[in-house]
């Protein structure tokens, strides 16, 4: 096999996966799920502040 047609499958390999990864990064139905993904850190302070708050006695 000749090294340049190897360079040129490898290539257009590549460039398969990017767009394959591309369109599932950016399809339909996934940006809820990234959302949610990216608001995860934000709950563990939610949770945090709540325990750290006093709480009434009865």
């Amino acid at each position: 096999m000749e090294i340049n047609l190897l360079r040129t499958v490898l290539t257009v390999l590549c460039f398969a996966a990017f767009v394959g990864i591309a369109i599932w990064a950016f399809g339909p139905g996934q940006r809820k799920r990234f959302d949610e993904a990216a608001n995860l850190p934000f709950a563990d302070d939610e949770i945090a502040q709540r325990s750290a708050q006093p709480r009434e006695r009865s």
